[in-house]
This record gives structure tokens, C-alpha cells and sequence, in this order.
């Protein structure tokens, strides 16, 4: 690609991106944030996950022939990228701290000698003395701060050298700035660009909403049991399973290979080298689940992920939008599980809450998010102001008649309500579910409750779905949760109304009727699917890079269902460019032939 190059023409942008990554057209918005970006305006860029932010910021390099940078939190992130593009023969690099110095040198001198278009650096890469003009040296053009919600006091905390980066205004008052995320507020949009400092900037916010993805939250009654039926669903794709804890982790990865999965566990307390296998068996596909906290999610550039399963509920809309959209950012059908407990939001008012409002406000917009039967496409559009959805709409629990009321819920609420009192509000969650189950344990007995009227009158209901139950009377406003070492539960004023009778209770009964199925491959040739697949895992080992960077899950099918004959017709198939077809097509085209 010549150097220099401003004929920035509709055609010319479509030609960059055919012939580099094999798209014939842009998705929303990208047009007008290369636009922007060539016009050397400052943009703030919010685009769902798999919306197609990289490309907004790999295509100007192309066009204009200088070096840009982007700053990204995610070394996995950074390399899996790094080696997409080297495989597209885009002149792209990337620095961090324990890089090899084989590596650094690489890096430095290809920014020293002109030949490198894309540089990726970590926060604290780029903070350290003398970089940035390092950077100005070279000319850089532009700096791309991705996942820029970690900047904004109004988003979720993640690095904290991210709120460093306001310095760079000052440091290249030249340089055109972009700020790109996945998910941001108007609170979290403005407060980004007053960080940065961006000048008159460019502001683009794409539809949140992600028709192809499936959400169903589900209240966790049987863990393990609600994780493998999900997984299921999908099984021999990819998936990742968020757990809070490490050990977490390791006890899901360990019951789910019991059940037959193939799945590893994936942690900060693993060692480097095994945090870099597991990253890499998943990334190959050798491996299909990876048990993981949320960090892992993050740091995955591989777009075919089917399912994401969330085993306790994230404190925030913000991290679940985040970390959800893992799943599907090919834009096929992908499934998001939640499985929540009104445990879940007391842990998280404990360990981050606490007297701070914005947190809270967070964590109350999930916890009505988790406990409300209402459209969670619309839900989410809600909190984060975007337009509407249709609805009802066709992918989510509550669309489609998943979520249901308990009958004679009220009845049962008043149950609770009046055991509560029973007990002189004075006992937890734990206590309550216990004497209405019919519990003889030394507390009960010890408390004399064994003789109360209520003792025994819900023992019908399991232990962990009673909980469930009593923890909805509290997020409905009918019981209030006193925090301490020992919590304990007390009437509302709404509550007493429920037990005079004044008020309707509904109460979600726990998922019972059978699951949609998935099935994105229906009506191809399945003896060509795998042999396509196959063909992709062994080059991606022979050419040591994650399998997606050979051809997506997208050029899967289209090969598949069009099964081209030539080299010509593999022009045609999306996501399969000029070099791909250099390097792969030959190959590809037998795979398609072969009885």
C-alpha cells in the first residue's frame, strides 16, 4: 500500500476493505467514523461488541499511510489482533511490558523506518517516559483508546492508568484522539470526552441492541444442572462460563468435564504459561468452554463464541453488556444465561456499594434487570437510553412466554411475609426458608419456631427455590434486608399492604418449559462444514494463530452452503480477501471437493 494516499472515495474505502479483510460493504457507522477519522477529527465511538470498531480504526492507516496507535488494556486482546492483521499482511505491531526484546526491537524499528501502520500499546506502555515522543518522532497520526468506558468515574473501574491518558491532549495537541467503547451512558459519554479532552468531537452511538443474541435469565436453583442444560444447546461450540471466584473456576470446569464437556478453567492465580495454554487451546479449538472470571472474556478476539453463561449476576448493566457480548460478534445466533440470586446483589453491595450512589444505582438497575418478567432487549435499551426494539422480541425469556407467575402468588408471598412476622423479624433469609420447609435444626428448635403455625407450610418447595422466592418479596419492596454480620429481614410498608390483602404480588416461577434449540447450520452440507473446519484448525496450527484468524464462522457457512468451484468464486464469499485466497485458497477449494 503507497504511502500518502488521500483519495478517500467511497469506492476507494469498499476497495481497502475488500481486498484486506474480504467485506463488500460497512456495518453502521463505520463509514462515518473513518470519515471522521481521515478528516482529522476527534470521535467518540460507541459501538456494541461485534458492532466492528477495530476496522473504524485499522482502515485510515491504509489510506493514509502513517503510523496510528491504539491503546488497549488486553495483551491477549492486543496479540490475537496483532496476528489477524500480520495474516491480512497489514503492517500492524504491538508493545507491553514483559514483551520479548526480539519483539520490542521489531516494533520500534518498523515505527523508526516508516513500514508501520498500526501500533498497539498498552496504558502503561505508552505512559512511560519519553514514549510519546517516541511517537510524536515517528509522526503518528491518530490514538485510539479502546474500551474507554475504564476511563469514565460514571463507568466500571478496571485500570487504573486509564485515567492517565487525559495527559495525551496536552503532550500531541496535534494528534487526533478517538475514544471507542462498547457500552456507555450520556453520563459515561460526556465524561469520557471531558477526560480525553477531545476538541469538538465526532460522536457516533450505534444501536446497542443484538437481535442475534438470545438472553434468558433464569434463577440459579441448580447451578451445575442450569450450566450443562445451556451448554448443551451448544455443544461442540464455543463457550465461556463467567464464575466470581477462582476457585469457582476450577469446581465448574471439574463437573463440567463429568458431563462430558471439553472445558478448562482459566484464572489470575494460573501461571503465566498456563493462562497462555488454555487462552490458546480455546482460541485453536481444541478446547470448546472455558470456566473463567470475567477478565478472560475481555481479552478473546474470537468472534464464533456461542454461548456465555453468567453463574452469578455482574454488578452492573455496564459489565454485563460487556461481557455477554463475547457471545455471537460474527452476528450469528448466540444465547446469554444469567443465573442470579438475590444473593448475588448483597455480595455486591458489600464489596462495592456500600455508601457509594453511583455504584448503587448501578447495581439497582441489574437487580430490577434480573427480577423484572419484561422484554430484556428493551430493558437494556432503557438503561442505556438507545432506541426501542420491536417488541415482542423473538429473543429473549420473557418474548417468549419462558418467563412466567407463580400461581396464587400472592398467597404465597403471604406466607413469607407472615413467617417473617412470626419470627419477630428479627432472623435472616436462611432462618425463614428453614421454619417454612419444616426444618427441626438447633436454630429452629432453639427459637421455639417448631411450634409455630407457619412451621412446615411451604415444605413442599426446595430449599434453594423458597430462597429464591423470599429474595424476590425483597427486591419487590416487601421486605427489607438489614445489613450487619448476621442480616436480618423485616416487613415494608408494602409488605403489610400484601398481608391485609391491599396489594397483588407476582412472583417468577423458576424455567420449566423446554428451551429453544439452536441449530445455525441447519440446511448445509455437514460432511463439508467439518472438513472446512478441520482444514481451519490445521492451518491455524501450522501457521501458529488462533483458528478464526484463517476465516470466521461467517465464511464457514457461506463456503459451505455456496461451495465455490474456483478461485473466482472465492472472491465472492465474504470475509475471504485477496491474501486469503493467496495463501488458504487452494486448499480451501479441495476441502470443498473432497467425497
Amino acid at each position: 500500500m503507497e504511502a500518502g494516499i488521500c483519495d478517500i472515495s467511497h469506492d476507494r474505502v469498499l476497495d481497502v476493505v475488500r481486498h484486506t479483510w474480504g467485506w463488500t460493504e460497512l456495518r453502521p457507522l463505520q463509514r462515518e467514523a473513518i470519515d471522521a477519522a481521515m478528516a482529522g477529527r476527534d470521535t467518540m465511538l460507541v459501538l456494541p461488541t461485534g458492532g466492528g470498531k477495530s476496522l473504524c480504526y485499522q482502515v485510515p492507516p491504509l489510506l493514509d499511510g502513517r503510523l496510528h496507535v491504539v491503546v488497549s488494556p488486553l495483551i491477549a486482546l492486543m496479540k490475537d489482533q496483532v496476528d489477524a492483521l500480520k495474516a491480512l499482511a497489514y503492517p500492524a505491531a504491538c508493545m507491553w511490558a514483559n514483551q520479548t526484546p526480539d519483539d520490542r526491537r521489531a516494533a520500534v524499528q518498523a515505527m523508526a523506518d516508516g513500514s508501520l501502520r498500526l501500533l498497539y500499546v498498552s496504558p502503561e506502555r505508552i505512559m512511560l517516559p519519553g514514549f510519546v515522543e517516541q511517537l510524536a518522532r515517528a509522526g503518528v497520526a491518530s490514538i485510539t483508546v479502546d474500551e474507554a468506558h475504564c476511563i469514565s468515574q460514571w463507568g466500571h473501574d478496571f485500570r487504573p492508568e486509564y485515567r492517565q491518558l487525559g495527559s495525551l491532549r496536552s503532550k500531541l495537541p496535534g494528534v487526533v484522539l478517538r475514544a471507542c467503547t462498547a457500552t456507555a451512558t450520556p453520563n459515561v459519554r460526556d465524561d469520557i470526552v471531558e477526560r480525553l479532552a477531545l476538541r469538538d468531537p465526532c460522536v457516533l452511538v450505534g444501536s446497542i441492541d443484538r437481535p442475534n443474541l438470545l438472553y434468558r435469565v433464569q434463577p440459579r436453583i441448580d447451578l451445575h444442572r442450569q450450566v450443562h442444560e445451556a451448554l448443551s444447546r451448544h455443544q461442540g461450540r464455543a463457550a465461556i462460563v463467567y464464575c466470581p471466584t477462582r476457585k469457582s473456576t476450577e469446581s465448574m470446569a471439574a463437573r463440567l468435564r463429568v458431563k462430558g464437556h471439553s472445558v478448562e478453567a482459566y484464572h489470575a492465580g494460573m501461571t503465566p504459561a498456563e493462562r497462555t495454554r488454555v487462552h490458546e487451546a480455546f482460541s485453536s479449538e481444541r478446547v470448546d468452554v472455558v470456566a473463567a472470571t470475567v477478565a478472560f472474556g475481555m481479552g478473546i478476539d474470537r468472534g464464533d463464541v456461542r454461548c456465555v453463561v453468567h453463574t452469578n449476576m455482574p454488578s452492573s448493566l455496564e459489565a454485563f453488556q460487556q461481557e455477554s457480548g463475547r457471545a455471537g460478534r460474527d452476528g450469528l445466533p448466540a444465547e446469554c444465561v444469567l443465573l442470579w440470586s438475590g444473593a448475588d446483589a448483597a455480595r455486591w453491595r458489600a464489596l462495592e456499594a456500600g455508601d457509594n450512589p453511583s455504584k448503587a444505582a448501578l447495581l439497582q438497575s441489574i437487580t430490577a434487570f434480573c427480577s423484572a418478567a419484561r422484554c430484556r432487549r428493551v430493558s437494556l435499551a432503557t438503561h442505556f437510553q438507545a432506541p426501542m426494539p420491536v417488541t415482542p422480541c423473538g429473543s429473549c425469556d420473557a418474548c417468549l412466554g419462558e418467563v412466567q407467575t407463580l400461581p396464587q402468588s400472592t398467597t404465597l408471598a403471604q406466607k413469607i411475609l407472615s413467617t417473617v412476622v412470626r419470627v419477630e423479624q428479627r432472623f435472616g433469609i436462611g432462618h425463614v426458608v428453614d421454619v417454612l420447609r419444616g426444618s427441626k435444626g438447633d436454630s429452629v428448635r432453639r427459637n421455639g419456631h417448631e411450634r409455630l403455625t407457619v412451621h412446615g407450610l411451604l415444605s413442599h418447595l426446595d430449599k434453594a427455590a423458597l430462597t429464591n422466592l423470599c429474595w424476590q418479596c425483597v427486591h419487590l419492596g416487601l421486605l427489607h434486608r438489614l445489613e450487619g454480620d448476621r442480616p436480618t429481614i423485616q416487613l415494608t410498608p408494602a409488605g403489610r399492604s400484601v398481608l391485609r390483602s391491599e396489594l397483588e404480588v407476582g412472583l417468577i416461577a423458576p424455567g420449566h418449559r423446554p428451551a429453544r434449540a439452536f441449530d445455525d447450520t441447519q440446511g448445509l452440507d455437514q460432511a463439508v462444514l467439518e472438513r472446512l473446519r478441520s482444514l481451519r484448525r490445521q492451518l491455524a496450527s501450522e501457521q501458529g494463530v488462533p483458528a478464526y484468524v484463517i476465516f470466521n464462522d461467517v465464511s464457514l457457512r457461506a463456503l459451505a452452503a455456496v461451495q465455490p468451484s474456483t478461485e473466482s468464486g472465492l472472491a465472492a464469499i465474504p470475509g475471504i480477501g485477496d491474501h486469503r485466497i493467496d495463501r488458504f485458497g487452494p486448499a480451501i477449494l479441495q476441502a470443498i471437493a473432497s467425497d
